[in-house]
């Protein structure tokens, strides 16, 4: 017989440490999400913390492409006492989709289990992860894919977190092509509140039976429906509802001078908490002598009496409204305007 072949041989070998890097490379990639799995168990939410050491060990030090993709918040504990910012909020959303994500997919036979982790990273601990990614503002999250460098990277846009928990799943769901879910959000009350509030209902059940028949309540009482009524007027006109929705303060510390207040803001862009209240306050000093005038004033006798009163409330009421204009033209620079009727010229 003659010599083997050479190409046949090289072409084993070859083979042989294709076959073997292939081998060791899963292996290693096994042992990352088995050790994500298991950071991922030991965190309440689902959340990992991780670092400079951490990012190196799953991302830039793992040959691509990743058998998962990974989301992380990038957070600044020093910064959330800034209310504007909202990272507490967007924290506890965060967490929430994960929690979410890992309840929806906990079956291995889902086709999305282990194929997503959530991270988070803190500034105060990792500076030069936060230089990696190029972030220098927050709220900031990232979404890593398997074929992604860190740079790479998809940022989510602050219209992503309009809806919290809800946009930010929609996020995902549109980037990776997996299934997080429906949002697992926790009860109001848990079953031991629940139980306990129920029992207590019962017991005193008896008693506001009782108190009802007899009419002896507080919804009986017409002063409670009377504080009710100017209590709605009052936060209706205040603009509350905005100061609640927005987060407004109550007032500002001026740039210039850090030893002064600001309680009204110049300009049609902001309004102040105190604004509000001190518009809705002129609005419901208008209101109630309106409603004096009408319902309580007309019961009185005493002819004289009435005009006098009358002619008190009607220049209160001109300065409240006086005040109001004054400041919504300061405020704006809009004016208002006065117009004797054209039949009259």
């Amino acid at each position: 017989m003659g010599p083997i072949p050479k190409l046949p041989l090289v072409f084993l070998i070859t083979t042989l440490l294709f076959l073997t890097t292939f081998i060791g490379l899963s292996e290693s990639n096994s042992d990352q999400v088995a050790e994500l799995l298991s950071l991922q168990a030991r965190s309440k939410s689902g959340v990992i913390r991780l670092d400079d050491h951490s990012l190196s060990r799953f991302l830039t030090s793992v040959k691509t492409p990743r058998p998962y993709w990974v989301l992380i918040f990038f957070d600044a504990a020093k910064l959330h006492d800034k209310q504007e910012l909202h990272l507490k909020e967007l924290r506890s959303e965060f967490s929430l989709v994960a929690s979410s994500f890992i309840e929806n997919n906990e079956d291995p036979s889902s086709s999305s289990h282990a194929k997503l982790f959530f991270g988070d990273i803190e500034f105060q601990d990792s500076q030069p992860s936060f230089a990696q990614f190029g972030v220098n503002s927050l709220p900031h999250i990232r979404l890593i894919g398997p074929n992604h460098s860190l740079k790479e990277s998809q940022q989510m846009d602050q219209g992503d977190f309009s809806r919290l928990a809800e946009s930010m799943s929609e996020f995902i769901e549109s980037k990776t092509k997996l299934v997080v879910g429906p949002i697992q959000r926790p009860p109001m009350l848990s079953k031991k509140q629940i139980m306990f509030a129920t029992i207590a209902w019962l017991i005193w059940l008896p008693f506001i039976g009782k108190k009802i028949i007899s009419g002896k309540t507080l919804l009986h009482d017409p002063r409670i429906w009377l504080s009710g009524a100017v209590f709605i007027y009052f936060f209706s006109v205040s603009g509350a509802m905005h100061n609640i929705i927005r987060k407004m303060p109550m007032f500002l510390v001026d740039r210039n001078d850090p030893s002064k207040l600001i309680f009204f803001y110049q300009g049609s862009g902001m309004q102040l908490g105190t604004e509000g209240f001190t518009v809705g306050f002129l609005y419901t000093i208008v209101g109630l002598l309106l409603a004096f005038l009408t319902r309580v004033l007309v019961t009185v006798r005493n002819v004289k009496v009435q005009r006098i009163v009358m002619i008190i409330a009607l220049l209160v009421s001109f300065w409240a409204v006086k005040k109001v204009v004054y400041l919504d033209n300061w405020k704006t620079g809009y004016g208002v305007h006065a117009f004797w009727p054209s039949s009259w010229n």
